[in-house]
């Protein structure tokens, strides 16, 4: 038969599973947004090529610029089969932007991938409504991103997150380990939940355990466990700004991977060593259930989570009072966990109570 009246195939983007149509509605839908994250420096717009930020604007004399990214990780698996997608938006932010308030930067303005093997528009709304929530708290600019439709790479109903901050610090107020001695204190700041690390371990223990994720959490009648492992990560950028622009803090420590016993030291210099006391603070009940379900010794738990504690703050000894009260009056809990002292960069975490270790007084340590 003549090839003219049975034509081949006419193939399309849509039909290999991704649509164009859907990813224009997304930005359409996500745009008003982008714009509630106004700040000086950056009008939020989306849609173009690249994101414009003005940093004379922002008020900067003499900054230097502080570039950090990040993801949300396993705990992105929870989200997806809890269908629990309007925080992990702020986790997102929030692990970018407390990176950079360690430095003495201000977070500028921020920009996400979404990756996903087919886009629903619903979810990924959502997900960016978090992260524009998540910008709002920081006080940075959402001022663009990229949505990625690939099927055959990721699993149906999957997506992954990816975020990118700038900030920018004036060149006299970068925190550095120089400015760290011995005899300063170490002030640990609470944390809301696990935030967004050591998950991998939290969804093994599920899995094994048998938890009942939308069931009362054991520890805590009043909520559901999901939603207690699912608290967003908190983002401590406005309350430290301020006492970093003082120049009374002298050191920050964000309590992601690795913990108490190797974070820390990454903002000491060589010949000073970190001592941090566990029994300062009471162990949250969602800790202590996770250390109880997995049998986890004191130092494993002071390497894989934060314990109870999202950022230790340095500060000099006659300093200790007042910055403790700007943080109280800022909203942080806060706690005094330990002190700096002569020895090799590093940090020892040691403990005694029994919602720590059953075994009695436990030390751990780690040098850099």
């Amino acid at each position: 038969m003549d090839s003219k009246h049975n034509p081949p195939a006419s193939y399309t983007y849509a039909q290999s599973g991704v649509s164009i149509d859907a990813g224009n509605a997304l930005v359409r839908a996500i745009a008003p947004l982008a714009r509630a994250t106004r700040r000086p420096g950056a009008d939020a717009d989306l849609g173009g090529f690249g994101g414009f930020f003005d940093l004379k604007a922002a008020g900067f004399n003499d900054p230097l610029l502080v570039a950090a990214n990040d993801g949300v990780g396993t705990k992105l698996k929870l989200a997806i089969e809890s269908g629990r997608h309007d925080g992990v938006g702020i986790d997102l932010v929030a692990m970018c932007v407390n990176d950079l308030i360690v430095q003495g930067a201000e977070p500028l303005f921020f920009l996400d991938y979404y990756a996903t093997a087919k886009l629903d528009n619903d979810i990924a709304t959502q997900v960016v409504a978090s992260i524009a929530e998540g910008c709002k708290q920081a006080g940075c600019a959402l001022i663009g991103g990229e949505t990625a439709e690939m099927p055959g790479m990721y699993s149906d109903g999957d997506y992954d997150l990816a975020g990118f901050c700038v900030g920018a610090v004036e060149r006299d107020q970068v925190l550095t380990a120089d400015k760290v001695t011995a005899g300063d204190v170490i002030l640990g700041l609470a944390s809301s939940g696990v935030h967004s690390n050591g998950f991998s371990l939290v969804r093994r223990l599920a899995a094994d355990k048998g938890w009942k994720l939308d069931r009362p959490a054991l520890f805590d009648q009043t909520i559901l466990l999901i939603d207690a492992l699912m608290a967003p990560t908190r983002i401590y950028v406005k309350s430290l700004l301020p006492l970093v622009k003082t120049g009374k803090i002298h050191a920050l420590a964000h309590i992601t991977g690795g913990g108490l016993l190797e974070n820390i030291p990454r903002v000491l210099p060589k010949t000073l060593h970190a001592h941090v006391d566990a029994d300062a603070w009471e162990q949250s009940r969602l800790m202590a259930f996770l250390q109880a379900q997995g049998n986890i010794e004191p130092e494993e738990m002071a390497r894989t989570f934060n314990c109870g504690i999202g950022m230790a703050v340095v500060v000099a000894e006659g300093d200790v009072v007042d910055v403790t009260a700007t943080l109280q009056a800022a909203g942080e809990t806060v706690f005094r966990i330990g002190h700096i002292a002569a020895g090799a960069k590093g940090c020892t975490v040691t403990g005694s109570v029994e919602t720590w270790s059953a075994m009695g007084a436990w030390s751990a340590t780690h040098n850099a």
